[in-house]
């Protein structure tokens, strides 16, 4: 079971397989044929294979020397059948679908809940029901017991959604929480203005959804009130965590981009903006917030509840067009507006499902001038410490970075909202967020909306594309958040955090234009995430590569033997970055012990013995060819380099190795670092030999800062990591050897010790 209660498993469907009778005349006596009988009576057979093995060689023969327009010509045939098609509607022949098909044909209600049930009424469902004016819907699945019933909940049964004529009803999973899909669709049907989305476990704080929300946004009942507004004065900043406004800095959303987590300190400044068109309105939660499984897996302490509480008295906060939240289906307010925004995607697991429907919504949002806020706590959520599936959320990770940075460079030429919608939809298949099943499940569900009564909200001009009009001080707004106390791992934090926030501040600011490029040694599947989750609390880049490209997980593929080959094409990536730290995944880095170091030198293991050492090239054949090509590169080498070389080097009958775990280049040697790169071209010289001639070719050895000198080192490593090996007191440690999550947690615990807010991860 899960901790949000989402079912990932395809649900079982019996087939019956009726057994083919067994007749005598079957096994008849066989007959003598000759071969001249054999071939009249398979003569079609014999035809049909010829006819194939011709037309084989025909297209082998134009794909070899034939001719090649015909050959393309077939090829192009093929791909097209592969390629997504764009579905066509006909917006205006859209019969309606009257809601007396329905089990409910007259009633009606402008107030909605919506809530997805699996097991029997909860103690928060019945509650939810007695909240007045509000018409409750539960959505049964195949794990629903046949006979739930709720005095007051209306309740539909997967035969009696089948039977409502909806268009998606074929899309959905039997035993999943988006077939609350057909739910909006039936709410909409029966009159509703507003659609509270929420799941059986949140109890609504003080039972009034009116004392949290803004339920009316026109008329006499709306509050016409001016609304605190995040800034957009950095427009590279398009996403952002709630939680540290209501109070809890060191807790972040699921949604949120595993590299945003470390972004924890307050807002310098906000804006503000009158209300009226906060269409989704998404509600804190207390007790259990929606957190991800990387916060839930790691910082369970045994069998304890999270109770984690927001500040109620937080003012609400809305998002300018550009930037964006996580938005999820467990407390959350459309309105009428918004409806269209409700589509829960099929195509994916159903742990990013809600979190790609907000993103895409609100991207959507911005194109009818409507915006999303967010509200402090509104409903209590009760943690029921249960296992957190991470494998479900892998997809979410790796891919909702990258889509908030898509979404905010699309746009779109058509002239109605669904169309554009559609659109979005279709793009977004090509890019690789879902599959073409949701593009089809989009057109059904647009359809489905027409169908059912709803009429599409105008466009409007899209501010984005505006200039940013300058903030002055006038309209610059400060709030200082509180610093509610969290209990994480039964360590309540106090005030000392204060200091340990603060040097993450420092660190953040001393690396925050540093690129690390991180190469991977072990399974990245199992540690990608966890080392990016580590170090991007400290990098604001991090690049990693392996031997095996993983695209998924965003990781490169690069040798070791040549990793050194990989960086130009990293320095052109990053032309702005003061410098480019490059570490392998064996070697753990002390991050608090570099603040001295010297970031316009550079860093290199040259004073640790076992790491920099310097053998015969007569030791082996191997040796000697490393040698020679040495000498071929420092022939070629212009003077300041061969000068500077040359002074370092013991003989040219040695050869320098350094293993070259950790090195660093500033941004003022990076030219440099090009221009030997270029001396290398096609020669095979192995890393743990060219980094150590670059080096010393650059600068000389008297030059490099020294901050990696009192690293901790072991030419091999041990059977097992060891707290006898790692020392908090030193720049890095080698070995140590992190292949999965519990090598990871581990790691991450005995480092706590310098970096005590390393705790909060595990």
């Amino acid at each position: 079971m899960l901790v949000q209660e989402r079912s990932t498993s395809e649900s079982p469907k019996t087939q019956i397989r009726t057994l083919p009778t067994l007749h005598s005349y079957r096994f008849s006596k066989s007959k003598s044929l000759d071969f001249s009988t054999w071939l009249s009576e398979n003569l079609y057979k014999v035809v049909t294979i010829l006819l194939l093995i011709v037309t084989v060689a025909a297209l082998f023969f134009l794909r070899n020397v034939g001719d090649t327009a015909a050959l393309l010509c077939f090829q192009s045939q093929t791909a097209a059948l592969e390629k997504i098609q764009f579905p066509k509607i006909d917006w205006n022949s859209i019969a309606s679908i009257p809601a007396k098909s329905s089990l409910y044909p007259e009633f009606r209600s402008e107030q909605w809940i919506v809530v997805s049930v699996s097991n029997y009424p909860s103690d928060s469902l019945r509650k939810l029901v007695k909240m007045k004016g509000w018409q409750v819907l539960a959505i049964g699945n195949s794990l629903t017991p046949s006979d739930w019933a709720l005095k007051g909940a209306i309740y539909l049964s997967l035969e009696e959604q089948s039977n409502l004529g909806f268009r998606v009803v074929e899309f959905l999973p039997y035993d999943s929480f988006v077939r609350k899909t057909i739910g909006y669709l039936f709410a909409i049907q029966h009159g509703a203005k507003k659609i509270f989305d929420v799941d059986d476990r949140g109890e609504v704080i003080d039972g009034d959804l009116g004392k949290h929300f803004d339920i009316e946004l026109v008329g006499e009942g709306a509050r016409q009130e001016i609304i605190l507004q995040y800034s957009h004065e950095n427009p590279n900043r398009t996403v952002v965590n709630p939680y540290i406004h209501f109070g809890q800095r060191s807790v972040w959303p699921r949604g949120l981009p595993l590299e945003n987590v470390g972004e924890i300190a307050h807002e310098e400044f906000y804006t503000e903006i009158f209300g009226g068109k906060q269409f989704i309105q998404q509600g804190i939660s207390n007790g259990l917030p929606d957190v991800d499984s990387v916060f839930y897996f790691t910082r369970k302490s045994g069998l304890e509840a999270f109770d984690i509480r927001f500040d109620e008295r937080a003012p609400k906060l809305a998002l300018p067009q550009g930037m964006m939240v996580p938005i999820n289906s467990f407390n959350t307010l459309y309105h009428t507006s918004a409806f269209w925004a409700l589509m829960l995607p099929v195509s994916i697991s159903t742990m990013a499902s809600d979190i790609l429907r907000g993103y895409w919504g609100q991207r959507l949002l911005w194109e009818i001038g409507g915006y999303v806020v967010v509200y402090p706590p509104t409903v209590h959520r009760y943690d029921k410490i249960e296992a957190y599936p991470f494998s479900e959320e892998r997809d979410l990770h790796v891919n909702v970075g990258r889509l908030v940075k898509f979404l905010n460079s699309w746009r779109s030429s058509k002239h109605r909202l669904f169309e554009k919608i559609l659109e979005l939809s279709f793009v977004m298949a090509e890019e690789g967020f879902w599959t073409e099943k949701d593009v089809k499940f989009t057109a059904a569900w647009l359809q489905d909306l027409i169908a059912a009564g709803y009429q599409q909200p105008r466009l409007m001009s899209l501010e984005l594309d505006r200039p940013r009009v300058t903030i002055g001080d006038g309209d610059r707004k400060e709030f200082i958040p509180q610093k509610l106390p969290s209990i994480h791992l039964g360590v309540e934090e106090t005030e000392t955090v204060t200091n340990e926030i603060g040097n993450l501040i420092r660190w953040r600011k001393f690396f925050g234009n540093v690129v690390l490029i991180l190469f991977c040694n072990g399974p990245v599947e199992r540690t990608a995430l966890e080392w990016r989750l580590l170090y991007g609390r400290i990098f604001k880049t991090v690049i990693i590569l392996s031997e095996t490209k993983n695209s998924d997980l965003v990781v490169e593929e690069g040798r070791l033997d040549h990793a050194y080959k990989y960086l130009p094409k990293v320095f052109d990536t990053y032309s702005g970055a003061e410098g480019f730290l490059f570490l392998q995944d064996d070697t753990i880095l002390n991050y608090w012990n570099l603040l001295q170091a010297d970031k316009s030198k550079l860093w290199i293991t040259d004073k640790v013995p076992k790491s920099w050492t310097t053998v015969s090239a007569e030791s082996s054949d191997w040796f000697t060819k490393q040698s020679n090509m040495v000498k071929k590169i420092v022939s070629m080498m212009p003077v300041h380099f061969q000068v500077s070389h040359k002074q370092s080097v013991e003989s040219e009958k040695s050869v320098t190795i350094c293993s070259s775990e950790v090195f660093y280049v500033p941004r003022r040697f990076v030219a440099d670092f090009l221009d030997l790169h270029g001396l290398v071209g096609d020669l095979e010289i192995h890393h743990k030999v060219a980094i150590p001639l670059f080096f010393t070719a650059m600068d000389s050895v008297q030059n490099f800062d020294p901050v990696l000198n009192t690293m901790s080192y072991r030419e091999k490593p041990a059977a097992t990591n060891s707290s006898t090996i790692y020392s908090v007191h030193v720049p890095a440690v080698h070995p140590w050897n992190v292949s999965n999550e519990q090598d990871f947690i581990k790691l991450v615990r005995i480092m706590a010790e310098g970096d005590p807010l390393l705790a909060e991860l595990v």
